[in-house]
């Protein structure tokens, strides 16, 4: 049986124990340097719509109940699922998503709202870096400022500005057009609309409206995934 290492013996032990944990952050840093340097490509018209609904029900109850910490690791797992992206991106990208919402959130009008652009325009580019699909990425992130301004002035805008406006984002991140895109927008806006008229209630935000709120989103991201289907199916066909 060995014995305790001696006196002169533990020093020796913690250096090799700092050695390698140098290598281990060297060897971290390298691969998250090469992970950005030469990212995976991504096809982000290729989601499972389940699993997007159930995040983004996720993400919206974090946002109102402004739990930061939850909100970021679900963007995370969004970003992973929706957009496949490899996990330092995910992590990057996150904390620009994450930021963006906070300063909108507690912005008070359209000149502090715009302050998270620069947010969206950097989130942006960064999963264009990966997509395969050639969205335009500061139109991105000008549209998704765009639906989250309508939604916060839904009262002050006519019928179906916020449904343009989801379908909008949609149609330029997916490269389908906008008129084929009214059921997902649609149904986007109701899951949204269900949760602001149930927070006005004096119980709040009850767990079956985010039952509710889940399966309408399902319905929404299941319409998009149809959508992009079959426009995949007609390029394809004329490539052919």
């Amino acid at each position: 049986m060995r014995g305790a290492p001696s006196a002169n013996a533990t020093p020796m032990l913690d250096r090799r124990a700092g050695w390698v944990l140098v290598a281990v952050a060297a060897g971290g840093a390298g691969w998250a340097a090469a992970e950005l340097a030469r990212p995976r490509r991504a096809d982000i018209r290729t989601f499972d719509p389940g699993e997007v609904a159930r995040l983004e029900t996720a993400m919206w109850r974090s946002y109102y109940d402004r739990r930061r910490l939850p909100l970021f690791g679900q963007l995370v797992a969004l970003l992973q699922g929706q957009f496949h992206l490899q996990p330092l991106r995910a992590v990057t990208l996150a904390g620009l998503a994450a930021r963006a919402a906070a300063v909108f959130q507690v912005g008070a009008s359209r000149a502090d709202h715009r302050r998270a652009l620069p947010y969206l325009e950097r989130y942006y580019n960064g999963i264009r870096a990966v997509s395969e699909v050639p969205f335009d990425p500061a139109r991105a992130a000008r549209l998704e400022l765009a639906w989250w301004t309508v939604h916060r002035e839904v009262d002050d805008h006519p019928p179906g500005d916020l449904e343009a406006a989801l379908a909008d984002l949609a149609a330029e991140l997916y490269q389908v057009p906008a008129e084929r895109l009214w059921t997902h927008a649609g149904r986007r806006a109701e899951a949204m609309a269900i949760r602001d008229r149930t927070s006005r209630r004096p119980v709040g935000v009850l767990e079956d409206d985010w039952d509710r709120i889940e399966a309408v989103l399902w319905v929404a991201w299941k319409a998009l995934a149809d959508e992009v289907r079959l426009v995949k199916g007609e390029e394809a066909a004329q490539e052919a």
